[in-house]
């Protein structure tokens, strides 16, 4: 074995039970160095003298993607987390987190870099779709479940971004200023609710500045905050290229840069900065140590996984059918119904149901960046609308119209040379002379013509390479083709030899590939029906001068995309859903948003639905009455059309079973109990955070204070299109005997205060359905502070399942001193008011039922957990 490295595999056990502060004594310096950083993008490295193994991590939040964005393994797809959040289910979370746990280990990592938890300030922040909710204490609970069901599997959560990383927009340089209060009660809530209630292994910090520091160099962010006062003892690692200096990050806590190699982490930087005593050796060893401890601890909880990994990643095809199950439930409770006027939902009898929209057959599953898998099984809404629908409904289909940004990735009218699925791709290695070499290094069959090559490397392949596409398309009609394609560096496209897209020149920056890409160049080659055609695919890795514009990204990716579609025309594709769904019972029109339009590395303009879409929901509607409308997004849409359609299906990004899960609500199989976690604003400018969601001249202002999402509309009377918690049933619920069962007396520890409060909630209607019972809490009327607070503030909720028909049950929640505290910038401390206060059950955040008050007539004041 000499020569090279031993693997974790031929390595001895013995760092099991090694004592740390020994093992820094054994390591030199330069070995201390290298695991301040990781080996590649997704592990740790290892020191074999000492038998230190590497460990692995692996992407998520709604999945656990594998070690490759190029070579995806085909993965779960969870629903998107504002779905999660709509559950108000933090068991059901708990089991989402088990179940994400064996996809992390099924992918051979030990590390989950989830869940992210930032607060929806905008619902227009492009990784919105990540995040649970708007509201704090929603966020943190979820997010406390989320990790204990994780890590209770032996898998180390992440928790993410620390903090403000509310926007992409210049997200590596953005200085957020925000005052201490809003700081402490709305973005730092939940991951202080989280660390007290699950303590995560791992924190990322995010790539911004607060208040002038970046945070993975931030002193009092990471070593004051999160370490005294807050009392974590696992790791703090970097966002990927999150790392911005040596001995300042060093200095300042963060344990681990990520990924390796080492960008700033390097032999010579870290030497020359502990020479010139800008580095205490102490401080390097603290750092050395939280790193050690969490691969130690992670090994001993993984040992064999660790120590004995399979060769490859796995998919984890002998609990598909179980899992299904549990996705298809879980993405189901998170669907919010909206609007059902008339009670056109569910869809019973004998119907002709007219399924209409550009979402209805594509795959939208989630969001587009980090969060992005190779789902391993999908069912779009189309599809769980046909083979779920009942012998009496009788379904047809018109698209409508196209709404995603891009063209249609290559379909099954398109196969390798061979006859084969998918596609061929020869990848050839760049001559001596900068030319295209005469013979492939390496040759594969692909099946998705979306190919984000960030991490792929060949032995027979150079940082930059050829890559071919070849494959034969089989016309299925007589039409004009319209081809797309999108590349980092140049490429080109030719149908049958004739040259139909040269992206090459004139080029323009784009949102693909993290803001590596060019925009989508075009071009149309006429086809008859049942020919074959050769499409040929070439692309030139190496980096074009593309015009300035599109988002920042922290590092250089490698990317190829080719779409096509018929040429259509888009007022006769709206004509034709309209007359469809004229002759139809119901109109059932599936349109929103996808992983084009949200995603990291950029926000969205505006609430608008994309192109077309309002204009042929205007359509549609005009000609049926009874149209219902079913959104896919990951945040808040605006809906013009609003008072036009009978009902509003709010299916944000639902994973594997989204075709299934919306079948359910539709045709009533599963009562909705999902409610919406955040706001839905009428316009942009009723977002809090409208006039400051940008950077400007490097700074974003928080000037909205606490008052975000529900607050800031109860506070301003500004009616929102949806308010926060609302959602309708087919049954209907019924709270009475709202009550303070407990007080706390002479109150020695502010962690003493417990107040428990019940409340009867009786299913009024006829069917069995499920409820989640929200609990507002108000502040005393007069403040002896002077402050301002918000009327009521959302602050517990359980979930009942299956109520019967007459049925009541009482529902009791604990309310602790976090229920009652602000922050207090004069003292630096939470403090809570002395007086009355009161409990109230929420309809939803603007419509509240019944009165509970209990008196505070002591002075509380805390830090920490």
């Amino acid at each position: 074995m000499s020569g090279r490295p031993r693997t974790n595999a031929e390595m001895d056990r013995s760092f099991l039970t090694a004592s740390i502060p020994d093992l820094l004594k054994q390591l030199k310096v330069e070995e201390k160095i290298v695991l301040l950083a990781g080996k590649d993008w997704w592990n740790t490295v290892p020191i074999p003298r000492l038998n230190i193994p590497s460990i692995k991590v692996t992407d998520g939040p709604n999945g656990a993607r594998g070690d490759s964005f190029y070579h995806m393994t085909p993965a779960i797809a969870l629903p998107s987390a504002t779905s999660l959040g709509a559950t108000f289910s933090r068991s059901l979370i708990h089991d989402a987190g088990v179940l994400l746990a064996a996809e992390t280990k099924a992918r051979n990592a030990v590390c989950l870099l989830a869940p992210t938890i930032n607060i929806q300030r905008s619902p227009l922040g492009g990784r919105a779709f990540e995040s649970f909710s708007e509201d704090p204490t929603l966020s943190g609970l979820m997010a406390a479940a989320y990790i204990n069901g994780l890590q209770s599997q032996g898998v180390s959560a992440t928790i993410k971004h620390f903090v403000v990383n509310d926007q992409e927009h210049e997200r590596m340089g953005e200085d957020v200023i925000v005052s201490s209060r809003p700081l402490r009660e709305i973005y730092l809530r939940p991951f202080q609710i989280a660390q007290k209630l699950s303590k995560p292994y791992a924190f990322m910090t995010s790539y911004n500045k607060l208040n002038g520091v970046h945070c993975s160099e931030h002193p009092w962010l990471l070593k004051e905050l999160l370490r005294k006062e807050w009392g974590h003892e696992g790791l703090i690692m970097s966002d990927w290229y999150g790392v911005y200096s040596v001995s300042d990050s060093i200095n300042a806590g963060l344990s681990l840069e990520m990924p390796g190699p080492a960008n700033w982490r390097t032999q010579p930087l870290i030497l020359h900065s502990i020479s010139a005593h800008k580095i205490d050796p102490r401080q390097l060893d603290k750092v050395v140590s939280e790193v050690l401890t969490w691969v130690q601890s992670l090994t001993k909880l993984n040992e064999e996984l660790v120590y004995s990994p399979p060769s490859d990643e796995k998919t984890r095809h002998e609990d598909r059918e179980t899992d299904a199950k549990f996705l298809r439930r879980l993405a189901g409770e998170g669907i919010v119904l909206l609007k059902n006027e008339g009670g056109v939902l569910p869809l019973k009898g004998n119907k002709k149901v007219a399924v209409i929209g550009p979402n209805a057959k594509d795959s939208v599953l989630t969001g587009g960046g980090s969060a992005k898998l190779r789902s391993a099984w999908s069912s779009t809404p189309y599809a769980g609308l046909a083979s779920n629908a009942p012998d009496s409904i009788d379904l047809s289909y018109s698209l409508g119209a196209i709404t995603a940004k891009f063209l249609p990735i290559l379909d099954s009218d398109y196969t390798a040379p061979d006859g084969s699925r998918g596609f061929e791709l020869r990848h050839y290695p760049i001559d001596d002379d900068g030319k295209q070499a005469s013979e492939p290094g390496y040759i594969e069959i692909r099946d998705s013509s979306d190919m984000l090559m960030a991490d792929f490397v060949h032995p027979a392949l150079g940082n930059h390479f050829f890559t071919e596409l070849n494959a034969v398309f089989t016309a299925p009609e007589t039409v004009e083709c319209e081809f797309g394609l999108a590349v980092t560096g140049t490429g080109r496209l030719w149908v049958d030899g004739e040259l139909v897209i040269d992206n090459s020149k004139d080029q323009e920056r784009g949102s693909l590939f993290f803001g590596c890409g060019t925009t989508e160049k075009k071009g149309t080659f006429k086809v008859e029906k049942g020919k074959k055609y050769k499409l040929r695919v070439l692309h030139d890795s190496r980096s074009a001068v593309v015009a300035e514009g599109g988002e920042s990204t922290p590092f250089s990716a490698k990317g190829l995309r080719v779409g096509a579609f018929k040429v259509f025309d888009p007022d006769q594709a709206i004509k034709d859903a309209a007359s469809l769904a004229a002759s139809s019972d119901v109109a059932v029109v599936v349109a929103g948003l996808n992983s084009d339009w949200e995603s990291e590395g950029y926000d969205r303009p505006d609430l608008t639905l994309p192109l077309r879409t309002n204009e042929l929901i205007d359509a549609v509607s005009a000609a049926n009455p009874n149209t219902v409308v079913v959104i896919q997004a990951g945040s808040a849409v605006s809906m013009p059309w609003i008072d036009k359609v009978k009902g509003v299906v709010y299916a944000w990004y639902l994973g594997n079973e989204t075709g299934n899960a919306i079948a359910d609500i539709v045709y009533g199989a599963q009562n909705p109990s999902g409610r919406l976690p955040i706001s839905l604003p009428k316009r942009e400018i009723d977002i809090a955070a409208h006039l400051n969601s940008k950077s400007a001249r490097t700074k974003v202002h928080y000037e909205e204070g606490i008052w975000v999402g529900y607050k800031h509309h109860n506070a301003r009377g500004i009616e929102p299109l949806f308010p926060f918690g609302h959602g309708l049933s087919y049954t209907t619920f019924d709270y009475s005997d709202l009550k303070i069962i407990s007080l706390p007396q002479e109150i020695q520890d502010p962690n003493e205060f417990k107040v428990t409060v019940g409340v009867k909630v009786r299913n009024t209607g006829k069917i069995t359905g499920s409820h989640s019972v929200h609990f507002y809490v108000s502040p005393p009327e007069e403040s002896s502070t002077g402050l301002k607070h918000p009327q009521w503030t959302l602050q517990a909720f359980e979930k009942v399942y299956d109520l019967q028909p007459g049925e009541s049950r009482d529902v009791q929640v604990t309310l602790d001193k976090y229920a009652v505290s602000h922050w207090d910038e004069l003292w630096d401390t939470w403090r809570v008011e002395v007086g009355e206060w009161t409990v109230r059950i929420g309809v939803d955040a603007q419509t509240m039922k019944g009165e509970a008050k209990f008196t505070i007539d002591q002075e509380i004041e805390w830090r920490g957990l």
